[in-house]
């Protein structure tokens, strides 16, 4: 299993930013997939799954504000992370599967940062 994340990067409160996640190794399309996020100082935070019949689930905090989805065909997903906001700093992971975040695979994480 390999998940390479990438787009991350420095944005201003409001911004928006679209981070992709990579995935090869594994029969993709059944997969359900998450991402989850970790702040400086405190645990790995679920954000958003998208199942394979591509129904999505999110988290309070960014519910109306990020939109995951995944492309297939491309063996990828996407999170689309607008109205940023200071707190959504943090490292940004995609993983794979069903169960306990700190026991599924994920990939190596990309920075964002929020902040004016």
């Amino acid at each position: 299993v390999q998940l390479v994340e990438s787009g991350g990067g420095l944005v201003q409160p409001g911004g928006s930013l679209r981070l992709s996640c990579k995935a090869s190794g594994f029969t993709f399309s059944d997969v359900q997939m998450k991402w989850a996020r970790q702040s400086p100082g405190k645990g790995l935070e679920w954000v958003s799954t998208i199942l394979g019949d591509r129904r999505t689930y999110y988290a309070d905090s960014v519910e109306g504000r990020f939109t995951i989805s995944r492309d297939n065909s491309k063996n990828t997903i996407y999170l689309q992370m607008d109205r940023l906001e200071t707190s959504d700093t943090a490292v940004y992971y995609c993983l794979k599967g069903a169960g306990p975040l700190d026991s599924i695979p994920r990939g190596q994480g990309t920075q964002v940062t929020v902040s004016s």
